[in-house]
C-alpha cells in the first residue's frame, strides 16, 4: 500500500491538472498542423524526421526501424542530462501526440490544400509546430526525439532553445540538398526558422517578468 501511495503522490506531483491540459493542447495543435499542412503540402522537416528521410534515400534504411532507434537515443540523452521527470513527461506527451494524430487521421483534412501556396504553407506550418511544441516543452517534456535532442543541446551549450532547434534542423536540411531541390528546401527553412523562434517565445513567455519580480523582492 505504501508503494501505491508513493506512486500516486508522485503522479499527482508530476502531472497536475493544469500541466496535463497544456500538454494536451500542445499535442493537439502540433498534430493538427502536421496532418493538415505538412502532410498535404509535403513540407520537408529537419531534425530526426529529416534524418530518417536522408538515410532512407542514400542508405536504404527503413524508417520503421530507424525511427524508434533514433527517438530512443534522443530520449536516452534526455534522461541522462534532463532527468527522469523529463522522461516521464515526454512519454506522456508522445502518447498524447500519437493519440491526437490518430484522431485527426480518422477524418479528412479540414484545412484547404496549400500546395499551390508554398510560402503560406510554410508560415502556417511553422505557426502550428512552434506553438504546439512550445506548450509541451514549457511543461518540461517533449513530443519527439527532435525536442529531446534540442533541449539537451540547449542545456549543455547554455544557448537559447531556438538556436538549438535551428542547429539540428538546418544541419539536416543542408544535408538534404544532396537529393531535394533547393526551392523545396527553401520553404522548409522558413518553416523551421519560424517554428524555432515561436518555440523559444512560448517557452519563455512570462518568465522574464517573473524573474524581474523575484529580483525586486530580493532587493
Amino acid at each position: 500500500m505504501s508503494q501505491i501511495r508513493r506512486f500516486l503522490q508522485d503522479l499527482h506531483r508530476l502531472f497536475p491538472l493544469r500541466k496535463v491540459l497544456i500538454i494536451l493542447a500542445g499535442s493537439a495543435i502540433l498534430s493538427f498542423g502536421i496532418y493538415n499542412i505538412h502532410r498535404q503540402t509535403g513540407i520537408t522537416e529537419g531534425g530526426v524526421l529529416g534524418m530518417l528521410l536522408l538515410l532512407n534515400h542514400w542508405a536504404g534504411f527503413p524508417p520503421s526501424i530507424l525511427s524508434p532507434i533514433l527517438d530512443a537515443a534522443c530520449y536516452a540523452l534526455g534522461f541522462r542530462f534532463l532527468g527522469k521527470d523529463f522522461l516521464k513527461t515526454s512519454i506522456f506527451s508522445t502518447l498524447c501526440f500519437a493519440g491526437f494524430s490518430r484522431l485527426w487521421e480518422s477524418f479528412p483534412p479540414v484545412l484547404p490544400n496549400l500546395s499551390g501556396s508554398p510560402l503560406l504553407a510554410a508560415l502556417a506550418g511553422g505557426l502550428f509546430v512552434g506553438i504546439g511544441v512550445g506548450l509541451v516543452i514549457r511543461q518540461g517534456g517533449s513530443s519527439g526525439g527532435d525536442d529531446a535532442l534540442a533541449l539537451v543541446i540547449s542545456k549543455l551549450t547554455r544557448c537559447r532553445i531556438s538556436r538549438a532547434y535551428l542547429f539540428t534542423d538546418l544541419t539536416v536540411l543542408l544535408l538534404s540538398l544532396s537529393y531535394i531541390p533547393f526551392q523545396r528546401i527553401a520553404f522548409s527553412l522558413i518553416t523551421v526558422t519560424l517554428s524555432s523562434l515561436l518555440i523559444d517565445m512560448v517557452q519563455n513567455l512570462g518568465k522574464a517578468k517573473k524573474q524581474r519580480g523575484a529580483v525586486a523582492e530580493g532587493d
